[in-house]
């Protein structure tokens, strides 16, 4: 590692110490220096490396730093600090379940068998987890190194006491090579300040600078280079684990493939609801022989929720479908989700609550769409009295009747003394997915417009132009109507009426 640092503390001139100190460099406290001294403290390997590195010191004259120190990775102060951090700031904390079971997971560097590392390669997906892998993967556990730079406070002559020991830096540096320094550089800030309890009230001062050399150019070019060809090596290994082998539409095709999830039914009168549903493709649209185009929800009891209640289906499903072109003057017309809530009863009684449709949105991405509902009834009392009593009620033979049905080939629908009463909503959550070659396309040629397949990046403008076009065929429907309706005299007349043209 090439992190360094500098750290000061001063109280009198006299008392004032600087001490360079680089990335997991062990300066031993007159404590340490005291315990590692005698043969019977040691007990770890790494206590019998410190008794020997302080021998050592104490032959060359001592040690050179007097009140700052560290403490290293391995220490046991690093292992102690970890484990008894506080969530809070109160005194009398007590550790929660949650606190007590993430103690255990150490963020600390860990030494992995190759068998692992190549295990990883070949298997993405664990079926089988042990106890052992789940308490070690279970949150993002990156290995991390830490170091700390110390102060010893304590009165002059009287070093080694641990009541006086205070952390006057925190370094850690992470598997993916951040580095955090606790607190921050000095720079052009005032100094830290350390307030002592006791008598005296003893104010310590302490700066922290960046001791490290200046990266050179050359050197910064050198590890840029790295850094390219491990990302590069890296992302040819996940394309490795992708591959490559994706089945792409036929030019002049589009595919469409939604994830769709019928989240929730409120609003409406009985309990124990559930939806039936079916997609119907227009011309031009095809699926697969193995598609279902239709499906039933489960039975759901509601609950209340402010003024209404909800049923929570959740009830997910999935749709693919192909577009292909023929003309290319024509918009495209998208498919239709038709769908009707029911309900049922402890008796095995059923009643239509309300029927509905979705035009499935034209562009790609996220919707959240609600639709209102509505349901046939019946004049009269005895109606309602059947529906109550017995279940049943008037309900559609063709559910595209919701809109214009397919086979109608006349001219016009009339719907009149069809009634109807409004009920509740449904809510959908659709994620709408599109694969076409046309947006492989440069700009160039998509600034051309020379089909419908190269406008389908654009669907949120040509489904305000479908919407534009379909009230406009609907006015001159109503408009003809009209005047199909009025007396043939009326119509003559003010035909006859209009000022004609002088002649030249």
């Amino acid at each position: 590692a090439t992190a360094a640092s500098r750290a000061g503390a001063r109280r009198p001139p006299e008392d004032e110490e600087k001490a360079e100190v680089g990335w997991q460099e062990k300066l031993f406290s007159q404590f340490e220096v005291d315990l590692y001294l005698n043969e019977s403290a040691c007990q770890t390997p790494l206590d019998w490396e410190y008794h020997e590195e302080i021998q050592k010191l104490e032959k060359a004259g001592g040690r050179k730093n007097c009140r700052i120190f560290t403490y290293t990775d391995h220490d046991r102060f690093t292992n102690l600090e970890e484990l008894c951090q506080k969530v809070t700031d109160l005194d009398n904390e007590v550790p929660s379940y949650l606190v007590e079971r993430m103690a255990n997971v150490r963020r600390r560097r860990q030494d992995r068998r190759p068998a692992e590392a190549s295990s990883l390669k070949s298997k993405i997906i664990t079926w089988e987890p042990s106890e052992e892998f789940i308490k070690n993967n279970h949150v993002i556990n990156t290995p991390i190194q830490t170091m700390y730079i110390m102060g010893d406070l304590g009165p002059y002559g009287k070093l080694g006491q641990r009541e006086y020991e205070n952390v006057l830096c925190t370094i850690k540096v992470d598997g993916n090579g951040v580095i955090t320094v606790k607190p921050d550089f000095n720079g052009s800030k005032g100094a830290y300040r350390i307030e002592l309890d006791g008598e005296q009230r003893e104010v310590w001062e302490y700066t922290i600078e960046n001791a490290s050399a200046q990266v050179q150019p050359e050197e910064m070019e050198h590890e840029q280079r790295v850094f390219r060809d491990l990302y590069g090596r890296h992302r040819d290994y996940l394309s490795g684990l992708v591959g490559t082998d994706f089945e792409m539409p036929l030019p002049g095709t589009l595919r469409l493939l939604v994830n769709g999830e019928i989240v929730s039914a409120q609003g409406y009168e009985y309990d124990n609801l559930y939806v039936h549903f079916f997609l119907e493709l227009p011309n031009r649209w095809s699926s697969s022989p193995f598609q279902q185009l239709s499906g039933v929800t489960q039975t759901c009891a509601t609950k209340k929720v402010g003024w209404e209640n909800v049923a929570y289906f959740c009830y997910p499903f999935t749709v693919e479908m192909f577009y292909t072109i023929e003309n290319e003057d024509s918009l495209p017309e998208w498919p239709v989700l038709y769908f009707e809530v029911l309900s049922l009863d402890f008796w095995q009684r059923y009643r239509v609550e309300g029927y509905g449709s979705l035009v499935l949105p034209a562009s790609p991405g996220v919707h959240v769409l609600t639709i209102p509902t509505w349901r046939p009834v019946e004049l009269g009392t005895v109606a309602e009295m059947r529906r109550f009593f017995i279940g049943g009620s008037p309900e559609l033979e063709d559910l595209t009747y919701i809109r214009i049905p397919s086979t109608f080939k006349g001219k016009r629908l009339s719907r009149f003394g069809f009634r109807t009463q409004t009920t509740g909503s449904v809510t959908f959550r659709l994620y709408c997915l599109q694969q076409s070659k046309a947006f492989l396309e440069n700009s160039a040629l998509r600034q051309r417009m020379q089909s419908v397949l190269d406008r389908l990046g654009g669907f949120s403008q040509q489904s305000s132009v479908y919407n534009v076009l379909e009230a406009f065929q609907r006015a001159r429907r109503r408009m003809q109507d009209a005047r199909e309706s009025l007396p043939q005299d009326l119509i003559s007349t003010s035909a006859s009426s209009v000022p004609q043209p002088l002649e030249p």
